[in-house]
C-alpha cells in the first residue's frame, strides 16, 4: 500500500527549483500533520475528496499543494485571505475537518536553538526538528460548502447584463433587478486605466 512520503522527500521535491525556504518546510509539516490527523495515508490518492482552505498566499499554498495534491484548478485548494499561516483541511468523505495554525513562538525559539545561524537557516532547521505540538495549534472544526463550491460542480454560465461577460459557479449578484458580475456590482479589484490616471490628476 502506498503511504505518505517522508519530510525529507517532500523538501527535496520542493528544492527542485532552488533552495527550499523555511516557510515551505513549515507548510509541508502542517500538511503532513493534517492528513495524519484525518487518517489519510496518501492524500494524492483521495483526488477530490480532500479540500484545503489556506489563509494566506506566499509559500504556504505551494507547500500544501505539494503534499495534498489540492489545486485551485480542480477546486480543491481554496484561498481565504486572512493573512495567517494557517489552513483548514476537509475530508469530504467523513466531513471531518481540522484547522492548523503555526505558532509564532516557534519562530522565536529558532533563534535560541540555532544562535550561530542566520534567521532563515535557523527557521529552516527549527521547522525540520521541532515537534508538531511546538510548531502548531490544532482545532477540529466544521466547514459548510455550497454545492457550487465543490469539485466537479457544474452550473450554467450567466451573462452579466452590464459588461456581458459570463459568470460561473453562482458568483453572480442580483442588484436592482439585474444580474451582474461582482466587478460591475462594485466589488472589482481593478479599474480601467483611464479612470486611474484621471483620479490621480
Amino acid at each position: 500500500m502506498t503511504t505518505m512520503k517522508a519530510l525529507y522527500e517532500y523538501v527535496g521535491e520542493a528544492a527542485r527549483d532552488g533552495h527550499t525556504r523555511s516557510g515551505i518546510v513549515l507548510g509541508i509539516r502542517m500538511a503532513m500533520l493534517a492528513v495524519r490527523r484525518l487518517g489519510i495515508d496518501e492524500p494524492r490518492r483521495y483526488s477530490r475528496s480532500l479540500i484545503t482552505i489556506v489563509e494566506t498566499d506566499r509559500c504556504l499554498p505551494d507547500a500544501l499543494e505539494l503534499v495534498t495534491g489540492c489545486r485551485l484548478g480542480n477546486r480543491t485548494l481554496k484561498h481565504q485571505d486572512f493573512g495567517k499561516m494557517a489552513a483548514t483541511f476537509v475530508d469530504l468523505r467523513t466531513r471531518r475537518a481540522i484547522r492548523i495554525a503555526a505558532r509564532d513562538a516557534a519562530s522565536l525559539k529558532a533563534g535560541e536553538l540555532f544562535p550561530a545561524a542566520d534567521k532563515e537557516e535557523a527557521l529552516g532547521r527549527a521547522y525540520r526538528t521541532l515537534p508538531d505540538e511546538e510548531l502548531f495549534s490544532c482545532e477540529w472544526v466544521q466547514v459548510a460548502f455550497r454545492p457550487e463550491e465543490l469539485p466537479g460542480s457544474r452550473t450554467a454560465r450567466v451573462p452579466c447584463t452590464e459588461c456581458g461577460e459570463g459568470v460561473s459557479f453562482g458568483r453572480e449578484v442580483m442588484a436592482r433587478g439585474r444580474t451582474l458580475c461582482r466587478a460591475c456590482a462594485g466589488a472589482g479589484y481593478c479599474a480601467p486605466f483611464r479612470a486611474i490616471t484621471e483620479a490621480a490628476s
